[in-house]
């Protein structure tokens, strides 16, 4: 979704967490839903105006009265005032400057609609944090983290927007979002129909939640990925897990697996070696997240199509010797980690970006984002593991002092039930693991799918490139096509 102090809970995932707490309850679900990605060079320069609305910090309550600084970013230059459309970016789990500087296809499409840009971020998340920076510490603060107060502060702040801004009163507005951004997204056309006359939930898994998909189809597309780029790519990357235990046995194997994966603290124990499997676990599922059709910073610096470049080291035809097989990882693990050369080493505690806010992404899967994930290494390529909502609960209780509820979010948004609503577009890559948890038929008239068969996360809020295949361009276009009808809907009722 996803896109999970940054720096140092960013480590946490699927590592130093679970070495800590001697429980693997977590690591599943803990996949930060990341969206955006770092800038290229290539990228046109964008200029925007950074400014801050005194946000409530409870809308449903009356107790807690205060209020924090919401920072949100605009666009106007190409702006057909009075009445133009507005394109509301909701802001997802980071930094929205990050976002900003890297939904390409919105500004590529503002001065085609004459349209203002708005992106907004989501309170915990950046600046934007309702008690200061000490907000973490404190579990009953972080009480206010829920996708429920994010949606009404979006609504609160266009309402405001719209009666401020001269030309923006009789503005349609239509919300555009990626991966949790994007789950947003489609929530806040449902809650909001009087805020935002349409939505464009791109990658956005509303329905990988309990009981509505099975846990264990995230891991089945990334083992696609990985089986349709190379020969033999995904049996080898099964067969791995065991070579690691035997090699990990010894005292010399722990030495020669430090060294043969060039990493910057040696592997010392069972529990290390824990966390270094769970690394090399969140390793294949970012690259299937990010196999883009052209070199990308999106998590690390990385070439075209970079899964088809990783499994050249791992096409085995015959099965080879444990040390053979893990020097293929490694050569593997090395386009993703040190593609441009400059790593010295690797270091396992981290994966991606510091861009992403990992701690508060915790946070609401242990309350409201459920997302039950399992393995069983036969229809995937990973190690068995079953999805254990107690032990999952436990581990939240500990971290945080709270339980999940594995229900609420279909409670609260409507769970597969939603073909009442309307203006809302699902768009999903065929090569990323999230649409396991995505809308990808259409549910109705105005309730669309746009299936991107060669498309990894959100390929198409991404800036257009040369190399993007013929469905992305599509995609687009259709998109485009279908904020052109909201907004005429929207002047027919005016």
């Amino acid at each position: 979704m996803s896109g999970v102090g940054t720096e140092v809970w960013g480590v946490c995932l699927l590592t130093l967490c679970f070495a800590s707490f001697h429980v693997t309850a977590l690591k599943p679900q803990l996949f930060t839903i990341r969206g955006g990605g770092l800038p290229s060079s290539s990228d046109p320069p964008i200029s925007y105006k950074t400014s801050y609305f005194d946000q409530k910090i409870d809308h449903f309550g009356f107790l807690e009265d205060g209020t924090f600084k919401q920072r949100y970013l605009t666009a106007d230059q190409h702006w057909q005032r009075p009445g133009g459309p507005i394109l509301f970016y909701t802001g997802n789990e980071g930094d929205v400057t990050w976002f900003c500087n890297n939904t390409g296809f919105m500004w590529e499409v503002a001065e085609e609609l004459g349209a203002m840009l708005v992106f907004a971020e989501h309170r915990y998340y950046g600046e934007s944090l309702p008690f200061g920076p000490d907000s973490f510490s404190d579990s009953k603060r972080l009480n206010y983290l829920t996708s429920e107060q994010a949606l009404a502060d979006f609504a609160v702040l266009i309402q405001s927007l719209k009666k401020t801004l001269p030309g923006a009163e009789r503005s349609p507005v239509i919300a555009v979002g990626g991966s949790y951004g994007g789950m947003l997204s489609a929530w806040f056309r449902m809650k909001y129909p009087n805020v935002v006359v349409g939505a464009l939930a791109a990658s956005a898994p509303i329905w990988q939640f309990p009981g509505m998909v099975p846990c264990g189809d995230f891991y089945k597309v990334v083992t696609q990925d990985f089986a349709k780029s190379g020969f033999n790519c995904d049996t080898n990357i099964r067969e791995s897990w065991k070579a690691i235990n035997n090699v990990s046995s010894t005292a010399p194997g722990l030495q020669w697996l430090s060294e043969e994966f060039s990493l910057c603290a040696p592997l010392k124990n069972k529990m290390e070696v824990a966390a270094f499997k769970g690394w090399l676990q969140e390793t294949w599922v970012n690259l299937a997240m990010v196999d883009y059709p052209y070199p990308a910073n999106f998590l690390q610096p990385l070439p075209r199509w970079p899964i088809q470049v990783v499994c050249k080291s791992l096409s085995f035809d015959s099965p080879v010797s444990d040390y053979q097989l893990l020097h293929g990882v490694s050569q593997a693990v090395k386009v993703y980690y040190n593609f441009t050369g400059g790593a010295s080493c690797l270091n396992t505690s981290q994966t991606a970006t510091g861009s992403l806010g990992v701690l508060g992404w915790f946070y609401q899967a242990c309350t409201e984002m459920v997302m039950p994930m399992c393995s069983d290494g036969v229809q995937d390529m990973f190690e068995p593991e079953e999805w254990n909502f107690q032990a999952f609960s436990d581990e939240c209780s500990s971290m945080f002092g709270v339980r999940p509820r594995a229900d609420w979010a279909a409670t609260l948004y409507g769970g597969k039930d939603i073909a009442s609503h309307s203006n809302i577009i699902f768009s999903n890559g065929g090569l990323d693991p999230w649409s396991a948890g995505g809308v990808t038929q259409n549910l109705s008239d105005s309730l669309v799918s746009i299936m991107i068969p060669d498309g990894a996360h959100h390929l198409d809020l991404r800036y257009s490139n040369d190399l993007d295949p013929p469905s992305v361009r599509a995609a687009r276009a259709l998109e485009v096509q279908y904020f052109r009808q909201w907004i005429r809907q929207a002047e027919k009722t005016r």
